[in-house]
Order: C-alpha cells, then structure tokens, then sequence
C-alpha cells in the first residue's frame, strides 16, 4: 500500500470507524460465500455487526444483507441453502411472550430472498450453533439453570430470579469466573434440534453439560446422527481438562468421551462419511513441558476403544482447528486443512491423511475463518498481515505457495502511514530471531525515528496478524516505529522456542527482546535516545519485568499485567493451569522468587503507564492495584488508566479511543519530551 501523511491512523476517530471483517460461511451450492462486516454505531458508542454476501467468483461487488440495532454474527448455511445466524434483534411483532430480553436467538433468511425470521430462542439465549450439512438438525450451546430438566421450567425460573430481583449463584465446583464474566447460574450444555423451522413446539434434546463454557467446537455429522463438541472432564482443579464427546444427537445418549490423563481435546469435525472424527489433541502443561500441539484422527468416532492417532508427528508447529473437505482424496481418505503460525506468517496447510501429504497453500499472511468449497477444488479465508486488516481470499485447494485472489468485500483501511520490514539476530544460545518493524514516513539518518518495542501477549502466539487492539500504524502516524518481536515462547518457530522460556518467563524471553531491540537500534533512521516500550497481559508482565530489569527506555505501557505472581496464582479465573505452569505458590516457590516483578519494586525509575479493567478476570484488577500503589510507595513518575466496565481487552469504540489517546500523549511526554496532554473525557 502506498504511504500517506494524512491517512485513517492519523485520526483515531476515523481510524476506530474503520470497517472490520470476520467469520465466513459458504453455501452448500458453493455459490454464497457470507461474512460478518461490523460498523461504528450513528452514535459512536458500540461496534454493529451485519451480514454481507461476498461472491466467491470475485467478479461482482459485495451486497449487504442484513440491517439491526443490534447487529448480527455467526453465519451458517442449511442444506436448502437457508442462511442462519445469531442476532439480539427484536421480532416485527412481538407478542406478549416476546419481550426484549437482548438475548441472542437463532435467525434465517431465504435462500430465494426474503425477510428475517426467527427460528429458534431460548432462555438465556444461545451461545452458539452447528449445521448438518445433508441434514435439518441444529446443534447448539445453550445455558440452564440447575433447578431446570426442561425449557419451560428454566424460563420460570429465570423469571422468577428477574421478579425477586436475586443475581446470587451457588458454585459447587470450580471455576466460577472466565475471561470477563461470571459464570453461572446457568450451566452451558449442548442440545440438538431436529428442525429448527418446526417452532419451539418440540423440547431440544439435551446431550449434556459442557462445562466452563470454556472449550471451542460442537460439531455434527454430515447426516446429522451424531453430535461431538468440547467439554471438560475431571473434578479437582487440578484434573479438570477439555475432552471431546461424540453422542447420538437424536436421542443425546453419550456415545464415547476422548480424553487423557496428559491430553486436552478440542475442535472436533466430522468426516464426509459421519464416521471419523479430525480434533486437535494439546499436551497438558506440567511444570517441566510446555504444551505441544497437533491434530488427531479417530477412525470411528464412536468406539471407545479407538484411542485415534496423531495426524502431524514430524510437524513442529501448532496447528488450529481442524477443517474437513467435503470430497476425500484420490485414496478415499479424508483431506484436512489447517491454519499454523510459521516464522511471522500463518499459512493454511492441506494433508493427505492417507498418504500424510502436507502442504502450505500460502507463503505470506495469516489466514483464518478456513471454509472448502463442495467441490474440494477451492478453499476460501480470511488473510490478514501486519500490514493489511483481514479480507476474503479464494486458493486454489492443492496448489503449494499462492498468492491469493482477494474478493471484494468491505473492510479497506486505505493508505498506511509508513512501510513493514524484518529485524533479524541470533541469540546467544544460537536461535534466530526475528520481529517485524514498522517504519513511520520519512524515517531516516537524518531525521531517525524513536523507537516504541511492543511485546505480544500469551505468551505463546505471533505478531503475524493485523491488531485491532494493538495497531502499530496508529503509532506509526504519530511518528514512531515499532518493533514487534517473536521471542522465546512465541509460537510458529518450533517446539524449542518453547521450551527455551518455559523454565524462566523472565529469562530467554527478556534476553531475546533485549537482542533484537539492540539489533533494531544499529539502523541508522531509528533513534536510540528515544525508546519506549509497551505490552499487554504477557507482554505486561513483561513491562513490569523490563521496568524492574533496565533503565533504558524513557517510557513503560503496562496493559493487564501480572505484577505479583503469588498473588495472582490464586485469584486467575483458573488457577490451576498457572499453578502446573508455576507450582503451587504453598509448596514450590522457586519460580515465583525468581519471576515475580513486584520483588524488584524499589529499582523502578522509568515513568509508567499502568492500564487495567476491572472485569478482567484472567489478569485480576488487583494486579494493577498492587502495581500502582508500589509506583506511589516509591515515588515513580506514574500514571494508572482505569476502566471500571471493561475486562482483559479494551472494547468500547469511546474507550479504545481514550487507550490509544492516553497512551500516545504519555509517550509524547517521555519520550518525545512535550508537555503533558490530558486526553478529553478522563
């Protein structure tokens, strides 16, 4: 893309109006390919999805389909070519029964055309659904409370919580809390539905309790006989863990439960046959091993007795969720496709399950939102890059290293304010290392840029995708370059990387961002006398870590970071995955000593800017508190940005904006040395 000096990043207001895309559906003919293209609000003050109709072929321009205050997601196609999708909307003519609860329900539209109609609600509303796709039957997520067998019960009940104006829940297990909301008092389970345009008169089957509401992936079999989804098994904290179960979706008797003692399970597909099943199978984390990822095949889906067997042995990277082609291969076995971060990309990848034949379609880009044409010969997606917000593409299904069709759809951010280029060093242990940096305009020896380090957060993912959130060409309109690291523990350079960081997250990791910063810093249009660096939950633990380790930036941005690692270990929406990481905090302490910021408090000098939201529940709001008031004890120049109704992400367009306008005016402050700039509205 061209560079510009008045582009949408110069200006957060157009920059946050900027169309964003996700999801794909594709219809059965192959012919309707649907995406989800969300909005700003007439008054600016929340995102609006809608559907649109995006023409597999390229050659006609984009058609919206759908209109609502309320927007619209998850789109999905029956075998008639009826498009479904979840949507709060209100009926055209609600009854009395029909009152606005702003719980999503299930929704059509005509494959001829036509108006929206509801199909299927239910009390709480639906979290998500399945198609069949030679089938009627729905399969769905739905919440119920624990007094109720049924859904006329479960709507009493809830009515008779709203009347009595009660919001307590009774926990008997744990968690009780999950990224930014509680859970409960409704139990997540999964139902199926025969047909859904038959009308609420027949009860859902009820084909068990998902628990934590935590595990992606419900799945039907192509002629709808069977239902597999994600769930958890285990009842210490310390043994829950996600296991797939395949049941007999018309009557909801459980079938077979794939679980390990030293396995997660996740992700399920169905073959074409309905026989099979493709999941994706996680090494469970211990204190000595780092996860290790790959996909896992079971031949029949139903026998207990059938343990399965991994798809990708000599793979070592991370594959996602697993998509089926409809057609099997010229040996009769299923053809899978995947997507995998590799090297600051995340191509999609074809195997042969037969013959174990794997092959990356692209070369460049991160791609998402996988769906196969019926045919088998074409795969669409959803590329993005650092460079360039994500947008359907058409591939070809076998065809090695392509350069994508791009399909017209909403969602251009038009001109960007500088260009994208690779920082490349190698550790002392002898690893590569690489990070992308993203140049501002006019970047030069003479007039060299400072530079900002932004450290991503998991700690086990990749900048190799377009950020919303954390976008560099907003900091890059404002002048600055940034240097977006993978370092140890980043996902997409091999399980070593991993395990490099697993033992010591202030170790590798650190050292790794420090080599590539020097390496970064020997070009001649960057300024080395102006730096800041700014991360987010892991990369925030990272800023305190940084903070308490150097001197040498002129600024820190500490967004939802971990701070004193003891007390966090109890307070996480799931202690127990951070106590097999780090032990238990009552009996194994070395780690804890050893990588907990808080215990360097008092050699804090750089100024920073602490951001947190108080319904964070992975990274509590305590953290931040901790954090602030040791800034405060020990007189660091410190300002804390506090948002009282958001969580781990910053979400509300009017906030996203005050985030990104509070954090370039404190970076122009300490870096830039201007004057203090209180951003409007705080």
């Amino acid at each position: 893309m061209p560079e510009s000096t008045s582009t949408a990043f110069h200006d957060l207001a157009a920059f946050i109006a900027l169309p964003r895309v996700s999801s794909l559906a594709l219809s059965p003919d192959g012919t309707r390919l649907v995406t989800v293209v969300q909005e700003l609000s007439t008054d600016g003050t929340r995102f609006i999805g809608a559907l649109w109709d995006v023409d597999p072929s390229g050659e006609r321009p984009a058609r919206r389909l759908t209109r609502s205050g309320r927007g619209e997601s998850a789109p999905a196609f029956q075998p008639d070519g009826t498009l479904l999708f979840l949507s709060a909307r209100q009926v055209v003519d609600p009854g009395e029964s029909d009152a606005d609860k702003r719980e999503a329900a299930l929704w059509s539209l005509p494959a001829g055309g036509g108006e929206a109609a509801r199909l299927l609600a239910r009390p709480g509303g639906i979290d998500e659904y399945t198609t069949a796709t030679g089938a009627s039957r729905i399969g769905l997520v739905a919440s119920r409370l624990a007094g109720a067998t049924t859904t006329e019960q479960d709507e009493r009940l809830r009515e008779a919580r709203q009347k009595a104006k009660v919001s307590a829940i009774l926990h008997e297990s744990a968690p009780v809390r999950r990224w930014d909301h509680d859970l409960g008092p409704g139990v997540p389970r999964v139902f199926t539905v025969p047909d859904p345009t038959a009308g609420p008169s027949a009860e859902p089957v009820d084909c068990g309790e998902r628990r934590l509401d935590a595990y992606e992936g419900i799945a039907l079999s192509p002629d709808g006989s069977l239902i597999a989804y994600g769930a958890a098994v285990g009842t210490r904290p310390d043994e829950i863990r996600s296991a797939v179960v395949v049941a007999d979706a018309a009557t909801g008797k459980r079938l077979r439960v794939l679980e390990s003692s030293d396995a997660e399970f996740g992700a399920p597909a169905f073959t074409p046959d309905g026989r099979s099943l493709v999941c994706t199978r996680a090494r469970r984390t211990t204190w000595d091993t780092p996860t290790d990822v790959t996909l896992w095949l079971v031949d029949d889906a139903t026998d207990e007795q059938d343990p399965g067997r991994d798809l990708l042995p000599d793979l070592d990277l991370w594959p996602g969720a697993p998509v089926v082609s409809p057609v099997p291969g010229d040996d009769g076995t299923p053809v899978v496709y995947f997507t995998a971060d590799r090297v600051g990309h995340a191509p999609v990848f074809r195997l042969a399950t037969g013959s174990g034949e794997l092959v990356a379609l692209t070369a460049s880009g991160a791609y998402s939102d996988v769906v196969v044409a019926p045919d088998g010969r074409s795969v669409y997606a959803l590329r993005s890059a650092v460079d360039s917000p994500p947008a359907p593409v058409r591939l070809d299904a076998g065809a090695p290293d392509q350069r994508p069709a791009p399909l017209p759809c909403p969602g251009q951010v038009g001109a960007l304010p500088g260009s994208v280029t690779e920082v490349r060093t190698t550790a002392e242990d002898g690893t590569a290392l690489r990070a992308w940096l993203v140049l501002p305009p006019g970047a030069e020896a003479a007039a060299p840029a400072p530079l900002l380090l932004w450290v991503h957060g998991g700690p086990e993912t990749s900048w190799n995708a377009w950020h919303w959130r954390w976008n560099p060409w907003v900091a890059a309109a404002a002048g600055y370059a940034v240097l977006l690291p993978d370092p140890a523990l980043s996902t997409g350079y091999g399980q070593r990387m991993h395990e490099r960081g697993w033992a010591h997250w202030g170790g590798a990791p650190y050292e790794d961002l420090m080599a590539l910063t020097d390496t970064a810093l020997l070009r001649g249009d960057l300024d080395a006398g102006r730096t800041g660096m700014m991360g987010g939950s892991y990369g925030g633990y990272m800023a305190n870590w940084m903070a308490t380790h150097t001197d040498r930036f002129k600024a820190i941005v500490s967004h939802a970071s971990l701070w004193n690692m003891y007390s966090f270990a109890g307070v996480t929406d799931f202690p127990a995955y951070w106590m097999r990481r780090q032990g238990d905090p009552l009996e194994r302490t070395e780690r804890y000593e050893r990588e907990s910021p808080h215990l360097g408090a008092a050699k804090i000098s750089t100024p920073m800017l602490v951001i947190h939201g108080d319904k964070d529940y992975r990274v509590p709001i305590g953290e931040a508190l901790a954090l602030w008031n040791d800034l405060a004890r020990f007189e660091v120049p410190a300002k804390f940005l506090y948002f009282p109704d958001e969580g781990h992400w910053i979400l509300r367009p009017n906030n996203v904006h005050l985030w990104y306008s509070t954090v370039l005016n404190f970076l122009a402050h300490h870096v830039l040395d201007e004057p203090w700039e209180r951003p409007e509205l705080v």
